[in-house]
């Protein structure tokens, strides 16, 4: 199964946030320090599921900076649909007291946006990096594609 670590998620936004606008300043940013703010783990079930389902991410040829984004929204899009199930369900369980339902909603809520501003600064991310590699059409066009599957 497929886990995010939604705080650890939020410092790295910040950690891109903080790389962003060092860059603008016209400092340097090393390559190893943007992959850090990248990583996502996986359960070993996960994993075996990940690498059939990013088989077409690998086999393109995007820069591996463009390929580890897409990889990453795929996942933030897998746990927002996990997240939305779990939501749902509590909605409908009857056996919880309202007050009950409705603390552990509210969780599931935040968490949903904390994965959906993820999902966003990704996005945004995805974008910035394919400028600056300066991606010929085709390729802009291979990443738009992956990036909707």
């Amino acid at each position: 199964m497929l886990r995010i670590d939604v705080g650890q998620m939020n410092d790295n936004l910040v950690l891109g946030v903080q790389r962003q606008a060092a860059r603008e300043r016209g400092e340097t940013v090393a390559p190893e320090t943007v992959k850090e703010g990248l990583r996502v783990s996986l359960s070993e079930l996960g994993r075996i599921q990940s690498v059939a389902k990013n088989d077409d991410i690998d086999e393109s040829n995007l820069p591996d900076t463009v390929k580890e984004i897409l990889k990453m929204m795929r996942a933030l899009k897998q746990q927002i649909a996990e997240k939305k199930q779990e939501l749902e369900a509590v909605m409908a369980d009857q056996s919880l007291s309202p007050e009950a339902r409705q603390v552990r909603v509210e969780a599931l809520r935040g968490e949903l946006n904390a994965l959906q501003g993820a999902l966003s600064s990704a996005s945004a991310n995805l974008i910035k990096v394919m400028r600056e590699a300066g991606l010929s059409a085709e390729q802009k066009q291979t990443a738009a594609k992956l990036a909707m599957a």
